[in-house]
């Protein structure tokens, strides 16, 4: 029964074992180093870091890394009981195969390694499907000679290839992709519908957007009272969730939505080219920047930000930027951070939306730029339905002003043009009258 019990709890701890791996990059003399992020993606991803490796030299066109280096990873691989390698470098197909050969293990790119991660995250029918089409993209330009070195002899990473004649699993890719494409067309017109929908309503629209991680999960409860899942791992969030907010005095739908990351391959962009116009297309833009981090980062990332935004058609929509985290500062740093990055981006807010700091400038500084909204003086002659009507629009619109007099109640108010043109129409039948005001 103690031998049973003993290979019972053997196997589960076995089980519960995360998959180890060792990441690896070669860079140029000269160039930054991203090993902690990639670190950082493959905890996201589910992996125990137990080692790194790194070369400064020009890339091998048989390993990535030169021979030497490749050696002292296997001897690495073999030593500490790693089941995968992760690259920061792109590696082509010849690369993955020798470098499986090599050590025994399968080798990822830092490509392949966010895909696991949104392949993990995807919980929506919309986002499962954008991540198999970034896979089957990536894996279209290979297939051919993926299956041509599976021929030669099977490692890790190329199992069950060597049965396919290149040109049918190139063709049968092809039609997987175009089948996805039809299925996300499909779920692009209906979220199309939905915006047309909100347009009719009269809402503006506010889109959450900034470098993964920078905190817009915790900003969008904080200004909505929704909860979504918030995690410090990278890309917690792949869908995109929408609320109706309060911004000061007015009202916006708050759209959070799909985090960026440096070198975010071209693949995924495309990918979630539908999830991201609704940033596109957002009236106005709330950037979230993680301020705690060293300021090289702090502008890295912004750049990258920024860089993404215009890639996607955003660069022209009005931004308000969220200086985010500002409960990890002292007075000091904070202070001459907010003096270095308020030359370089649009309405820095310093905020903590952790805690609510400073999130009703953060509103207003938003509520500024929010479109839709109008002024107009309302005059409706003393009746029962004169009250019932300004008691509906106290409640669908600001009321600045209320008076009334004997014969007569006056009010001045802001609302969305759809509220105020209905408040128009049925004060008219009252014989009342609205005239419009300048802002």
């Amino acid at each position: 029964r103690w031998a049973i019990y003993w290979l019972c709890q053997r196997g589960r701890r076995v089980a519960m074992r995360r998959p180890r791996a060792i990441i690896v990059e070669r860079r140029l003399p000269g160039e930054r180093s991203y090993l902690d992020e990639l670190r950082a993606l493959a905890e996201a991803a589910g992996y125990e870091v137990v080692g790194q490796l790194e070369q400064v030299r020009e890339p091998d066109p048989k390993y990535q890394i030169g021979s030497g280096k490749a050696q002292e990873l296997a001897e690495m691989v073999k030593r500490l009981k790693a089941d995968v390698v992760i690259f920061e470098n792109e590696l082509k197909p010849v690369q993955a195969y020798n470098l499986a050969k090599l050590t025994g293990v399968e080798a990822i790119d830092r490509f392949q390694l966010i895909l696991q991660i949104f392949a993990q995250r995807a919980t929506t029918r919309e986002a499962q499907l954008q991540v198999k089409l970034a896979a089957l993209r990536y894996e279209l330009v290979r297939a051919k000679e993926k299956v041509r070195l599976a021929k030669m002899g099977e490692q890790p990473g190329f199992m069950g290839l060597g049965k396919y004649e290149a040109d049918i699993y190139y063709e049968m890719i092809k039609k997987q992709i175009a089948t996805i494409r039809r299925k996300l067309e499909k779920i692009r017109r209906k979220r199309q519908l939905h915006r047309e929908r909100r347009k009719e309503l009269g809402f503006p629209t506010v889109s959450l957007s900034g470098y993964t991680n920078a905190g817009k999960s915790t900003l969008f409860y904080a200004l909505t009272g929704e909860y979504v899942q918030i995690s410090p791992s990278l890309f917690t969030t792949l869908t995109t969730t929408t609320r109706l907010a309060d911004f000061g005095n007015r009202q916006a739908l708050l759209i959070d939505t799909v985090g960026f990351i440096d070198r975010l391959p071209v693949q995924l962009v495309e990918a979630f080219r539908s999830t991201l116009e609704e940033t596109a297309l957002a009236d106005v833009i709330l950037l979230v920047v993680d301020v705690s981090e060293p300021v090289e980062e702090v502008e890295r990332k912004l750049k990258c930000c920024l860089d993404t935004l215009a890639e996607i058609g955003a660069a022209k929509v009005p931004k308000v930027t969220a200086l985010n985290k500002i409960d990890l500062l002292g007075q000091e740093e904070l202070s001459w951070k907010l003096d270095y990055l308020g030359k370089l981006v649009d309405r820095p807010v310093p905020i903590s939306a952790l805690y609510g700091t400073n999130l009703d400038e953060l509103k207003a500084r938003v509520a500024e730029l929010l479109p839709g909204y109008v002024k107009a003086r309302v005059v409706l002659p003393l009746c029962d339905e004169a009250y019932s009507l300004a008691s509906w629009a106290m409640d669908n619109a600001r009321v600045i002003e209320a008076r009334y007099e004997p014969d007569k109640v006056i009010l001045v108010l802001e609302g969305l043009k759809p509220v105020v043109g209905k408040l128009k129409g049925r004060a008219e039948e009252l014989g009342g009258e609205v005239s419009f005001l300048s802002p």
